[in-house]
């Protein structure tokens, strides 16, 4: 496979066919940069939590410090799940399918992928599938 080099102000366009060199590439940059960005923050969460070790004398303090501590622990937890979702994208990249819907096989269009670079369903099937959740919810 060559590397097609990009330019950084190279935008996705209807105008060029779908998923060619240039655009795979484009998501590729867009993942890896935003799993690392992911990485870099989860090293300082990581890094926060090791230097925290104050014993807090007042049960208010410590009940604050605890929860704090919960919340960041949650949040990290999605993004480790977001994690293995960019994995999946870059490894849809490599194979072919990115960009093209799971339910339908149609293209995903480029504005919803480059919001959402991990989308697996068409804006359309996705709210079908959103639908769908709400009713059997209800039940």
């Amino acid at each position: 496979m060559t590397k097609v080099t990009i330019d950084e102000s190279y935008a996705p366009s209807d105008a060029e066919p779908f998923m060619n060199e240039r655009q795979r590439e484009y998501f590729r940059r867009k993942l890896m940069n935003w799993k690392s960005e992911i990485l870099r923050e989860a090293q300082g969460t990581l890094t926060a939590l090791q230097s925290e070790n104050e014993n807090h004398p007042d049960l208010a303090d410590r009940a604050s410090s605890e929860t704090d501590r919960a919340i960041e622990l949650r949040a990290r937890d999605r993004q480790r799940k977001l994690t293995s979702k960019i994995d999946a994208a870059l490894s849809r990249i490599e194979d072919g399918s990115y960009g093209f819907c799971e339910e339908t096989g149609e293209p995903i269009s480029l504005k919803r992928l480059d919001a959402r670079p991990i989308a697996t369903l068409s804006l359309e099937a996705q709210e079908r599938h959103e639908r769908r959740e709400r009713v059997y919810r209800d039940d």
